[in-house]
């Protein structure tokens, strides 16, 4: 019988699919960083490398602390690695059922929301950005790196060739 906690894994996919698209962004040069995309995604490495990052500290704090306690402040992009790997932490500690999660929560923009909607909405915001940053990445002849479930199944040795 499995009972592998299969939310804890989207989690630690999702951490290890964001620190390699940091490192991938790190190799940038200013000019690659804040270059204007050449297609429909709006905003360049840098801005959405800030947003996805920022945001994911956004959603652990809405998923642990009251709302007058939740950071406001934006982060430096030297910050990024950094932020990236306490919030994934936090967030994957979540996943794994370490601190019980309040039921609804409440927003700064006035809406209150169940807690699993925060969950699914951490993995969902990261890939489509990461997606939109390897799409830049693309544009400007830099091979992005491979951040699916495949990959990260190689990585962790998850996925594994059948010698004949």
């Amino acid at each position: 019988m499995m009972t592998e906690n299969f939310l804890e894994k989207l989690f630690e996919h999702n951490n290890w699919a964001n620190l390699r698209i940091i490192q991938a962004c790190s190799a940038l040069r200013d000019e690659q960083l804040d270059a204007e995309p050449q297609s429909a995604t709006i905003g360049s490495i840098r801005s959405t490398l800030s947003h996805l990052v920022t945001s994911q500290r956004g959603y652990l704090s809405l998923l642990t602390l009251p709302v007058e306690a939740r950071p406001n402040t934006p982060l430096a992009f030297t910050m990024l690695q950094e932020s990236a790997n306490i919030s994934g932490e936090g967030l994957l500690a979540l996943a794994r059922g370490g601190k019980p999660l309040k039921t609804q929560l409440q927003t700064r923009d006035g809406y209150f929301v169940e807690a699993w909607v925060v969950m699914v909405q951490v993995i969902n915001h990261a890939t489509e950005h990461r997606e939109q940053i390897s799409s830049m990445l693309s544009t400007l002849g830099v091979t992005p790196p491979d951040l699916d479930g495949w990959s990260y199944g190689g990585a962790t040795n998850a996925l594994i060739p059948i010698l004949t």
